[in-house]
């Protein structure tokens, strides 16, 4: 049994595919590709496909990654590529399919590109000052209070024409282990400085292990 994870882009109107709706359309595709992929036993038997820390509604990503089974020793990628790639919705772009080798449990931080309109300087420069920062995160078991700046205590952006932009690294792990995302920072400065945040952008760009590499 070979584990084959899919990596994926997932940009432009694709950002808005929930989780639940990306599974199905994995589900859908994968089947119509014909690929010998793995199915579960039993009396509803479906493919197994596991998604690697699933994204935000509205966010891009560079770096999404699936999971799959086959029962064959060896893949050829190309030809997994060549059959999904076409079945694909816009937005979606398969970048890459090998045999899985670090675990998902792994992962342990997310690089992101924020992206915000000029006039939000004045917003993130108050945030920096700003000796605390309370937010809401929900959580599996409810609601949880934090300090914003424990986790993002300065915030280095840059000017390009009519936009800001800067990078963020925050922990994304699974389970039990910590997982927040800029959508917190954008929250808070809607709430706090009145930065709408669908004037603002999210990319994922790279997900890293806790040995520090890219994961793969």
């Amino acid at each position: 049994m070979t584990t084959v994870r899919i990596f994926f882009e997932k940009c432009g109107e694709a950002a808005y595919i929930s989780l639940l709706d990306l599974q199905r359309v994995f589900h859908r595709m994968l089947k119509m590709s014909s690929l010998p992929v793995y199915y579960t036993q039993g009396f509803n038997p479906h493919i197994y496909l596991s998604f690697s820390c699933p994204l935000s509604l509205g966010q891009e990503s560079l770096c999404e990654s699936c999971e799959v089974k086959t029962e064959q020793e060896s893949i050829d990628p190309q030809r997994w590529i060549d059959a999904l790639q076409p079945l694909m919705p816009r937005g979606i772009v398969i970048t890459k399919i090998a045999p899985a080798k670090e675990k998902v449990g792994e992962i342990e931080t997310a690089a992101y590109e924020v992206t915000m309109p000029a006039s939000s300087a004045i917003a993130l420069d108050a945030y920096n000052n700003a000796e605390h920062a309370e937010v809401t995160k929900k959580t599996k078991r409810g609601q949880k209070e934090l300090d914003l700046k424990t986790i993002i205590p300065h915030v280095e952006y840059e000017q390009a024409g009519e936009q800001l932009q800067f990078n963020l690294v925050l922990p994304c792990g699974s389970g039990e282990a910590p997982n927040y995302n800029p959508a917190l920072l954008l929250g808070y400065l809607q709430q706090q400085y009145n930065i709408p945040p669908w004037l603002c952008s999210v990319l994922r760009t790279k997900l890293y292990t806790k040995n520090n590499e890219e994961f793969c």
